[in-house]
């Protein structure tokens, strides 16, 4: 039988390679307006406005009132995390929330970095924009743009920035020093969320180049993970201004080699290393993983605002809803503690400064809708799915992330790939969890650009 398998995927690749195309598509720039109503016949307004986060006495005792009147199911005895998040543990970060936590203070290190709000779209983008501190003598920064994910946010950058803003200040070489520009995915946090129907990762990738141009950038560099699917929409959009793309997830369904994943360990046949195929198999294993962790994904690819009327009325429902992926997607062994492992890799007031812009903006709703937007009618729907990304490609691959991508699944879909990186430890929120990690894989992938 396995004979059989192997010889049809063979022949299936065989045929792949003879009528499969492989000359340099790009998407179609198009135009868009996501604004409430009709677009006005008026030039859009395309001032950069600066922007503080604040907070109010009504704001937080209304919080707290809430979080006083939540419910809590007991857990099952022994369930640890496998039932979802523990509600034992969950009293805990209840009680820090509503008795230590200070808001005010975690307002006061959002505001450590400059923010800005533009209109593009008809939608008021928000966006940080870190310059460096100080350059070696004539030398210019690398205008890099950094997209978060879901249920992340651009505070997840924030360890990850003085790393590439000031390199030298912080034990590395000045020889790669950045311009960090962090937007906010429209209807997420500060940024106004679509009043439109059809608003997905191309159009969030359209409004994002033309914030750079806004910026007065025509050449920059791109970094991503999770919805770092619009920096890859980026790169199919304007391949001439796209001077270099990191990733640390790839979406790469439409791949012949994705069909060797069903082999199992005689994918290394196929050019697998010892080290995907640790990090793949057993299948059984890796395909339970991916069926436990993806239900958040169907709901919200289906319908999203029945869930987001729970969650964005209870706190407590939104805490536990979103720091359970903090959990298991951080590391899947996690699911085995009592403690979900949370506060292995990250601090109580790191994630509540999460959850926080999450509440205090009400777009839990509107970050859910994303999903329907991207893959309502199906990942294969996506146009952008079938077209290569043509531009120099750097690919972190942390060994905790919930699906292992090989680099001949990569190369595959970025045929330009120039570094590949089996990194030491981590998972999902990588700029998050391991900024130093994360930080060096993009300065390593900058120094193998530079030498081409």
């Amino acid at each position: 039988m396995w004979l059989e398998i192997l010889l049809a995927s063979v022949l299936g690749f065989v045929i792949y390679w003879f009528v499969s195309k492989d000359k340099e598509e790009t998407l179609l720039l198009g135009d868009g307006w996501w604004g409430p109503g009709s677009r006005p016949a008026a030039a859009e307004d395309e001032s950069i406005r600066p922007f503080k986060v604040e907070t109010s006495d009504e704001e937080i005792n209304d919080l707290h009132q809430r979080i006083e009147k939540f419910r809590l199911t007991p857990p099952l005895e022994d369930s640890r995390f496998h039932y979802g998040f523990n509600s034992n543990y969950l009293k805990k970060i209840i009680s820090y929330w509503r008795n230590t936590f200070d808001w005010r203070k975690q307002v006061e290190v959002l505001n450590k970095y400059p923010h800005f709000k533009t209109k593009i779209e008809g939608l008021d983008i928000h966006f940080i924009h870190v310059k460096p501190p100080q350059l070696p003598s004539g030398r210019t920064a690398k205008p890099l743009l950094m997209v978060h994910g879901w249920p992340g946010c651009f505070y997840e950058f924030y360890k990850i920035i003085p790393l590439l803003t000031d390199p030298k200040n912080h034990g590395l070489s000045d020889e790669h020093v950045f311009e960090v520009i962090c937007p906010s995915i429209p209807g997420y946090g500060f940024s106004e969320a679509s009043s439109k129907k059809g608003f997905n990762s191309v159009a969030a990738a359209r409004i994002f180049y033309k914030l750079m141009l806004r910026l007065g950038f025509q050449e920059f560099y791109l970094q991503g993970g999770d919805w770092g699917l619009i920096c890859t929409n980026m790169a199919q959009l304007v391949p001439s201004h796209v001077k270099g793309l990191h990733l640390n997830v790839a979406l790469v369904l439409r791949n012949v080699y994705t069909l060797t994943f069903f082999l199992g360990r005689r994918g290394r046949l196929f050019g697998y290393t010892e080290r995907d195929l640790e990090l793949l198999y057993p299948f059984k294993k890796t395909f339970y993983t991916l069926m436990r962790e993806s239900g958040y994904m169907h709901i919200q690819s289906t319908k999203p605002d029945t869930v987001g009327c729970a969650l964005n009325d209870s706190p407590v429902g939104l805490a536990a809803y979103i720091l359970e992926k903090f959990s298991t997607w951080t590391n899947e062994e996690f699911r085995d503690l009592e403690d979900g492992g949370l506060e292995r890799k990250f601090s109580l007031d790191e994630l509540l400064t999460v959850i926080m812009l999450y509440w205090t903006t009400g777009t839990i709703t509107s970050s859910q809708r994303f999903y329907k937007e991207n893959l309502g009618q199906g990942v294969m729907a996506n146009k952008h799915e079938a077209i290569k990304v043509h531009v120099p490609t750097g690919f972190a691959a942390f060994p905790s992330e919930v699906l292992h991508c090989p680099e001949k699944w990569v190369k595959n879909k970025y045929p330009k790939l120039i570094s590949y990186s089996y990194m030491a430890r981590g998972g999902h929120f990588a700029a998050f969890e391991e900024p130093e990690l994360l930080a060096q894989d993009i300065r390593k992938f900058m120094g193998l650009l530079e030498q081409q």
